[in-house]
């Protein structure tokens, strides 16, 4: 089965003057559809610049990320923004609602800027905010709702455009324990009945025990996840 999201022989250097970090080096990664991969590492493991590289938010020095088969690369900067709006969906561990928005209309936001029609973007919205458990929060503003119920609103306005790709970056990591676990496996519920092949990134090793596999960032390698290694993270 073909990859649904590749990055080949990765490479992500920064620089600050005469300073050189070398963040990815050399990463492989494939993620096929209906697949959960857990990136779990050390603060300031280059997890996040991963997941920018993934999502097309940031080119990598070296090294080629394929979508759907395609160098994404290889696309100018406006190709590459529709990419990321039309296949790729994002999460983060703040939600970033528009606070004068309804629920509703916060998940349909995405689709109205891609030319879908008002009722049809709303019913989209409606269906997945019902089933994010949140049927009673329609017509309700950001500050109208709890951290775990915002943080819903936020995982079904990333679901809106029916992506091929779901990269969340810390998705609970904002929330308290029980809310923790029920926004998680709601995410899930969703993500595998829409097919999507899903990356997230976590401190939270409890959640990995959810995940189809998970993959350990750590100088600028990816490994297979060691629970003993990971008890020395700081």
């Amino acid at each position: 089965m073909s990859a649904v999201l590749q990055l080949s022989s990765v490479v992500r250097t920064y620089r600050t003057g005469a300073l050189e970090v070398d963040v990815l080096k050399g990463v492989d990664l494939s993620l096929h559809r209906g697949e959960l991969v857990g990136l779990v590492g050390p603060s300031g493991s280059g997890k996040s610049t991963l997941l920018h590289t993934a999502g097309l938010l940031e080119k990598p020095d070296e090294g080629d990320v394929f979508l759907d088969g395609e160098n994404c690369l290889k696309l100018n900067d406006r190709q590459r923004t529709l990419m990321r709006r039309t296949r790729l969906g994002f999460v983060y561990q703040f939600h970033h609602l528009l606070p004068e928005f309804t629920a509703v209309d916060n998940v349909a936001a995405p689709l109205y800027l891609s030319g879908v029609k008002k009722a049809e973007a709303r019913e989209r919205a409606e269906d997945l905010l019902e089933r994010m458990g949140l049927s009673h929060r329609l017509k309700h503003q950001p500050m109208e709702m709890s951290g775990g119920e915002q943080q819903r609103v936020a995982i079904a306005r990333a679901l809106a455009n029916r992506p091929k790709v779901l990269i969340a970056d810390e998705p609970t990591g904002n929330l308290d324990t029980h809310t923790t676990g029920s926004v998680f496996q709601q995410l899930i519920e969703i993500g595998r009945n829409e097919g999507l092949a899903m990356l997230i990134a976590t401190h939270n090793l409890a959640l990995t025990k959810y995940m189809d596999r998970v993959l350990t960032l750590e100088d600028g390698q990816l490994t297979d996840f060691d629970v003993e290694a990971a008890s020395s993270w700081a």
